[in-house]
């Protein structure tokens, strides 16, 4: 490995402290290395040619370096600085010792679905979900949804969301939508609050193309993971389709402790009343149950 590059997140001092010591640790083990923040406007020329991006931050910095490395099929290897930490496997204090695994060529490539957004002639990626919402409180929006072409509804609601697997168990969640697996291919289309209409979600065809318009007399707010806010005046419309591009995460842990990593983190594993508590211990609880 020659190039391996460092995010932190900007106002983590515990982040920025980390970042050093894997960059010197690494500086006598590959040709060149780069530290930078998340917010650094020179981060997408500094991962042309990088072989492994390291970040170090909470779920927020993880989405940030999915899309600073579009187009470039750079693995990334989160350091979980957060609370929840869905996307960063990996935790501080054994940082050094999992990055010496993966110099030694151990883990696996996990790919994520990644969406684009079109606004005009714009186009927005993201990991987790698009979202088109109210822009004032206590206003609800019309937003007239297509698929493929073909009127599915007119919601009144808060928003709609279309989400990646991702994205699955973040926002849409929160409003009632489907887990997916972290790398399925599939769109979840979730409405948020809808009045006077059903509050389901449709699990979408992998090549599905939502398209958002608003309706209706008041502007409305578009995001793409919640670090885009665009506003949106009635009758523009938001186009949402899968990439073709893919995020890469390195993963060290086998796929099957998926399932078992979400549930460690959503507080429904038996026992779990540590949410920091590795994955792989277990409690006299989780003991017993094993015994029966």
């Amino acid at each position: 490995m020659r190039k391996v590059g460092i995010f932190v997140h900007p106002r983590f001092r515990a982040a920025h402290d980390l970042g050093r010591e894997l960059e010197r640790f690494l500086q006598g083990q590959v040709e060149s290395v780069w530290l930078t923040t998340a917010w650094d406007s020179r981060a997408r020329e500094l991962v042309h040619g990088t072989e492994l991006l390291v970040c170090i931050g909470g779920d927020g910095t993880m989405l940030w370096a999915a899309r600073a490395v579009i187009p470039y099929r750079v693995p990334i290897m989160g350091i979980s600085m957060g609370r929840l930490a869905f996307l960063a496997e990996v935790q501080p204090g054994e940082a050094v010792e999992k990055l010496r695994q993966v110099l030694a060529g151990q883990g696996r490539i996990e790919e994520r679905t990644v969406l684009q957004a079109s606004l005009g002639r714009q186009t927005y990626y993201g990991l987790n979900d698009a979202v088109v919402g109210r822009a004032r409180l206590g206003r609800p929006i019309y937003v007239q949804t297509l698929i493929d072409g073909e009127a599915v509804a007119l919601y009144r609601a808060d928003a709609v969301i279309v989400a990646t697997a991702t994205g699955s168990t973040a926002y849409s969640l929160s409003a009632g939508g489907p887990l997916l697996h972290p790398e399925a291919r599939e769109l979840v289309l979730t409405p948020v609050c809808p009045h006077l209409a059903a509050a389901r979600s449709l699990v979408l065809h992998p090549d599905a193309v939502v398209c958002l318009t608003v309706r209706g007399e008041h502007t409305a707010s578009f995001s793409v993971d919640g670090q885009e806010d665009l506003p949106l005046a009635p009758g523009e419309s938001v186009e949402v389709r899968r990439s073709p591009y893919v995020a890469c995460f390195l993963r060290l842990s086998p796929p099957q402790r998926d399932y078992l990593f979400v549930s460690h983190r959503l507080g429904w594993h038996p026992g779990n009343t540590d949410p920091d508590r590795p994955l792989g211990s277990t409690s006299r609880q989780e003991e017993d149950l094993d015994g029966q």
